[in-house]
């Protein structure tokens, strides 16, 4: 394919940033109080922490606010929005520094963003919090170390947690599951390790919770797998299912996305290596209609690893549009819409969930500053008027689309 490739998408508008276009997996809709639409993004790494759009007309997007990380040894790769309260998550570079956690910010005014508080989860052992997901306004639910996690093997330095946001000035924990093994001195033996070159960890990724069954977690496991969790109780989460298909695959499930309708559920792999060395990296469909017995039944389409081969560039899966539950966003039940790195942003029609037909893709030219010198798509966003928001992560900035499928 060219390097430039569109096909069932129109783009509408494309936004550099003022240069610090490297973008992350935080991507959040705020209706402000005086009617605009405000869409936060959350940095990939240093030296900026998150940045506010106006994207009331999506052709012509206006940085509203920016805002600088506290030390340049952290990112904040992922943050999400409830009416005028965002969280943005926090991670380290490297175990034991500070701040490490998450933070609690007023967006009332979105010029000025105001903190109310900082989650500190750092200590010997911990990065921090990597990802985290927050629907309900009273959850969040995250990925995440702590300063009294020992894990077993140093990769393994995250896991699940819920933490009580209700009074936003006291964030308190209410529950926390890992997986068996992974700390020591569990009674279970420590999971097998991946092969060196494979071996990304036993942690989560993604911990979505959905309103459609507020009693269960999917969870993304990274080298753990696909995870299904009873959280009826949050003081003691339950196993409720694992799929686990890697190796042969190389590790990093990234996404779980429930068709609670269709008894289905989308799963994707986070491409981690470059030039192809863990291809091929998948959106999965699996049927959950027995939720203790997953079963995959097909995969998403994907050209050809030469169509997309690139120097220092990854080519494979990443993020999904996970149907968020909030009044701002589109929900589908048929389609998928998958980020790709350098194979851009791609969607799929799954009707026949056996056989998914790719029906649409968006593959911009490479952004100006690109260090590999291709793009890399890497999430996306859909708001209830089917406005479609993808972002790069490293230079390429915000990209605003309608569908056309």
């Amino acid at each position: 394919m060219p390097e430039a490739a569109i096909w069932n998408f129109k783009e509408l508008a494309h936004h550099e940033l003022d240069g610090f276009g490297g973008i992350g997996e935080g991507m959040s809709i705020q209706i402000a109080k005086d009617g605009r639409r405000i869409l936060w993004l959350a940095h990939e790494s240093a030296p900026k922490n998150f940045t506010a759009i106006d994207v009331s007309d999506p052709r012509a997007p206006k940085i509203v606010a920016r805002a600088d990380l506290p030390q340049r040894h952290m990112r904040s790769n992922s943050l999400e929005t409830v009416g005028d309260l965002m969280a943005v998550a926090y991670q380290t570079t490297q175990k034991g520094l500070q701040p490490a956690g998450f933070e609690l910010f007023d967006i009332s005014v979105p010029e000025n963003p105001r903190s109310i508080c900082l989650y500190d989860c750092s200590g010997p052992t911990s990065r921090g919090v990597h990802q985290l997901w927050f629907a309900d306004g009273e959850y969040i639910h995250m990925s995440s170390g702590a300063p009294d996690f020992r894990p077993s093997h140093p990769k393994d330095d995250q896991f699940y947690r819920i933490i009580d946001v209700k009074n936003p000035a006291k964030p308190q924990e209410v529950g926390r599951w890992w997986l068996p093994g992974t700390q020591e001195g569990d009674s279970a033996p420590p999971p097998v390790r991946h092969p060196e070159a494979a071996d990304t960890g036993f942690r989560p990724h993604n911990t979505n919770v959905y309103p459609q069954r507020p009693d269960r977690a999917y969870l993304g496991y990274i080298d753990g797998g696909m995870v299904i969790l009873d959280i009826a109780d949050k003081a003691h989460p339950k196993m409720v299912a694992r799929w686990d298909y890697h190796p042969p695959y190389h590790g990093f499930t990234h996404t779980v996305v429930p068709f609670f309708e269709r008894g289905l559920l989308v799963v994707s792999d986070e491409c981690v290596r470059t030039e192809g060395a863990d291809w091929p990296k998948l959106v999965w469909i699996v049927d959950a209609r027995d939720e203790t017995n997953p079963v995959p039944i097909s995969t998403c389409p994907l050209p050809p690893l030469s169509d997309f081969m690139r120097p220092q560039a990854r080519y494979g899966a990443h993020n999904l549009f996970e149907n968020l539950p909030k009044p701002n966003s589109w929900k589908s039940e048929t389609i998928v819409l998958a980020t790709f790195f350098n194979g851009g942003l791609r969607a799929y029609d799954t009707t026949n969930p056996y056989q998914p037909k790719e029906v649409g893709y968006y593959v911009p030219a490479p952004p100006r500053g690109a260090p590999s010198g291709a793009v890399q798509i890497n999430d996306v966003l859909v708001d209830e008027r089917g406005i479609v928001y993808t972002v790069d992560r490293h230079a390429g900035g915000l990209y605003t689309l309608e569908m056309d499928f």
